[in-house]
This record gives structure tokens, C-alpha cells and sequence, in this order.
């Protein structure tokens, strides 16, 4: 037996600290959690003479604390900026087993940051380690890092620590990132083909107009011949995009600019998430995918326990569109004079009635968050039919819209040719 020192956080939150005489520091961890506290850090009480091995083993992995390795930094320049979904799933899903095993939570996020490949995602780590081994809580530590860690994990974390069910709690986590990981991929694929034709349309246009058209309009000069008005535009139109390329770029440049700082702006971020979804095609499936995600993360939280103001704030957070989050606050407003959560349901104008049905009967049952994931699956079958509409739809209009250029290419060049060969016979 061996005399090992640890720090928690109790039900209610509170840092609780002691020494206790077991084997391993799993039979401390599964003593705690029998207590109800949640392990950050345990330690063997080593002598004074294991000090200096104790001290060598906590500089870790070979790199000074606060410096990065040059391969570090390779990777972080070869790998970007970004912690992808991908990384968060596989993170959720290693903190929900080895929380669940028992291990510290120190020790559990040092091992999931030797197996992560993203040097980003791996200082994020280190430092929510260096945050717990101060005495913060892993709500509050991974809260220092809010573009890793969206509202909707940090509140999951934080119910998960004050009930003691943290392993139930990064179990809902990895289950939410990977339907929105499946919720992004279906959006991608409907997308992917009507963009790819779309930029090569443009592609062929711009080689056309720059290059082709200039050859055509030096042979008609030549021959002097009357040309149709059709010929006479392309040929103005290609003259404009060589003579003045520089101003077109610019002004393209320009409107980027000015639309992104336009779409940066509270006022101008509402306007533009109110117009996509009245997008035709797409602004169906915009909606419907952000109310699926209202309804998986209200489903979520009321099973993790959150009182109902507090988890409608968590969901404002997570649905990805202005408008709707806007619509959310002031569910939560009426929510908070005493109005029922159908009534407010059916004040914000955002739901079919067969949802508010389903909202009704779960209100009235007290199985708001059964109804509502089911009410998720709904909307993501909705999701996935419309976007098998879409790709549908897009094919024809993608088709007229090559006819179109083709259409236009034949009368511009190929009618003076047919002018000139009438001429000569």
C-alpha cells in the first residue's frame, strides 16, 4: 500500500484535497468517484530523495515548458490554425472512456496529447492540463480556449463535473460532433458538384474571352466585313475585360472586402442569416439544419439537467445562424416571464405544427428531451431529402446555363463566319 495525495471537485463544485492508502491511483480514483468527487490530480507521496525524479518526470516529453519544438512548429505551419471536428470526436470519445475508467483527468488529457497529430490542438491541451494542475476546474480550463470549445461543451462539462457524471457527459458531446460532422458532410456533397461546374464555366469563359475572342476579332478586322451586333458586344466585352482588368479585379476585391466587413457587423450578420434562409433551394435546408440543431442541443442539455432558461442559452449558441439564435433569446425571455415552452415555441414562427405538437406532448409528459431528439431526426430526414432535391434541380439549371454559353459563343463568333461564306458564294 502506498499513501497517494489528490485533488477534486465535489458535487458541488468545491475543490476538495486529501490523502488516501491504496495500490494504484486507479483505487483511488474509483474510491473518489464512490464519494462523489471528481479526480484532477493524483500523486504518489513520494520521499524527499524521489523528489528530483518526481520533479525530472513533470518537465514532460522533452520539449522546456513554454517552447515549441521546430517540429512542433513545421507541423503547426504544414496543419493550420484550426482544430478540426475530427480532432474534438476522437477527443470526446477518449476522455468519455478513460473518464469512465476512472483515471484522473490530468492524467487522462496527457495521454489523449501524446496521440493527437494536431500540434494546435496539442498546446490547447497542455495548457488545459496546466489550468486543472493550479486547482481550476475542466469546465473553467477548457473555457480558456472558446474557438476549440463551443458553449454547448463547456455547459455539458460543467454539468457533467457538478453531478459527477462527466463521463456521461462527453459521451452526449461525441455523440452531438458526430452528427454535425454528418450534417456538414451531406451540405458539402450537395454542393461540391454545382460548384466544381460553376468554376470551371467561369474558367472556360475567362480563357475564351481573353484569349480566343481577340484572335477572332483581328481576322474580322481584316476582312472588314459588317458584323452582327451579337459579335459586336462579345468583341466590346473582351476589349473592356483586357483593357481594364485591373479595375475589374479591384472592384471585385472591393465587394469582397466590404461584404465580409459588412457580414462582421451584429446588424449586418442578421440581415445577411434572415436572407439565406429565403434563399430558393437552400434556404429550406438552412433552416431545417439549424433547427435540427436547436432541437439535438435542447435535447441534449435538458438530459444533462440544465434548467430550461439556462439551457436555451446554451442552445443560442449552437444553432449557427443570427437569426435563429435571435428568435431563441426571445423564447427564453418568455420562458423567463412564465409562458410555457410551447407557447413560446409557437410565438417564434420557426416550427411545422407537427413539431409543436411534439413539443407539447413532451412538455405535458415531462419527455421534452426524448420528443425533441426525435423531433432532431425529423429534421435531419427533411435535411436529407432536400438536399437529394437540390442535386436534383441543380443538374438542369447547370445544364441550360452551358447551353446558354454555348448559344452565345455560336451567334458571337460563328455567324459573321456564316455571313462571310454567303458573301463569297
Amino acid at each position: 500500500m502506498a499513501k497517494f495525495q489528490y485533488r477534486g471537485r465535489n458535487k458541488g463544485g468545491a475543490l476538495v484535497t486529501g490523502v488516501l492508502d491504496a495500490s494504484a491511483p486507479e483505487d483511488v480514483a474509483a474510491m473518489l468517484f464512490g464519494e462523489s468527487v471528481t479526480p484532477i490530480d493524483i500523486k504518489e507521496v513520494v520521499k524527499e530523495s524521489g523528489s528530483a525524479s518526481s520533479r525530472s518526470e513533470s518537465t514532460t516529453r522533452g520539449t522546456p515548458a513554454g517552447k515549441t519544438s521546430l517540429v512542433d512548429q513545421i507541423n503547426s505551419y504544414l496543419a493550420g490554425r484550426k482544430v478540426a471536428i475530427d480532432d474534438l470526436i476522437i477527443f470526446s470519445r477518449q476522455m468519455y472512456s478513460l473518464s469512465k475508467a476512472g483515471l484522473p483527468l490530468d492524467r487522462a488529457i496527457n495521454g489523449i496529447e501524446a496521440s493527437i497529430n494536431n500540434p494546435v490542438f496539442r498546446r490547447v491541451l497542455r495548457d488545459v492540463v496546466s489550468a486543472l494542475e493550479s486547482g481550476t476546474a475542466l469546465a473553467s480550463s477548457l473555457g480558456r480556449h472558446p474557438k476549440v470549445f463551443s458553449p454547448l461543451i463547456l455547459s455539458l462539462v460543467h454539468v457533467g463535473e457538478n453531478t459527477g457524471r462527466l463521463d456521461m457527459a462527453f459521451k452526449e458531446i461525441n455523440k452531438y460532433l458526430v452528427l454535425e460532422k454528418q450534417t456538414r458532410k451531406q451540405v458539402k456533397s450537395a454542393t461540391r458538384y454545382p460548384i466544381f461546374v460553376l468554376a470551371a464555366l467561369g474558367a472556360a469563359l475567362a480563357v475564351i474571352t481573353v484569349f480566343v475572342i481577340p484572335i477572332f476579332s483581328s481576322v474580322f478586322d481584316r476582312l472588314g466585313a459588317a458584323l452582327p451586333w451579337q459579335t459586336v458586344a462579345l468583341i466590346k466585352t473582351s476589349d473592356f475585360v483586357i483593357n481594364y482588368w485591373y479595375i475589374i479585379l479591384g472592384a471585385l476585391a472591393g465587394m469582397i472586402l466590404g461584404f465580409r466587413s459588412w457580414v462582421g457587423t451584429s446588424a449586418g450578420r442578421l440581415s445577411w442569416d434572415r436572407y439565406k434562409l429565403r434563399l430558393p433551394l437552400a434556404g429550406s435546408v438552412l433552416e431545417r439544419v439549424a433547427l435540427a440543431r436547436f432541437a439535438r442541443t435542447f435535447s441534449m442539455v435538458s438530459r444533462a439537467g440544465l434548467p430550461i432558461v439556462q439551457g436555451l442559452n446554451v442552445v443560442a449558441g449552437a444553432v449557427g445562424n443570427e437569426y435563429v439564435r435571435q428568435n431563441v433569446y426571445k423564447m427564453r425571455e418568455n420562458v423567463e416571464r412564465g409562458e410555457s415552452l410551447y407557447r413560446t415555441a409557437v410565438n417564434s414562427a420557426m416550427f411545422s405544427p407537427i413539431v409543436l405538437q411534439m413539443i407539447a406532448v413532451g412538455e405535458e409528459t415531462g419527455a421534452v428531451d426524448e420528443l425533441l431528439e426525435e423531433v432532431a431526426d425529423f429534421y435531419d430526414v427533411e435535411v436529407e431529402y432536400d438536399l437529394k432535391q437540390i442535386s436534383d434541380a441543380i443538374e438542369p439549371i447547370l445544364i441550360v446555363m452551358i447551353a446558354g454559353l454555348v448559344l452565345i459563343l455560336a451567334l458571337g463568333v460563328f455567324l459573321p463566319i456564316w455571313d462571310l461564306n454567303t458573301s463569297i458564294n
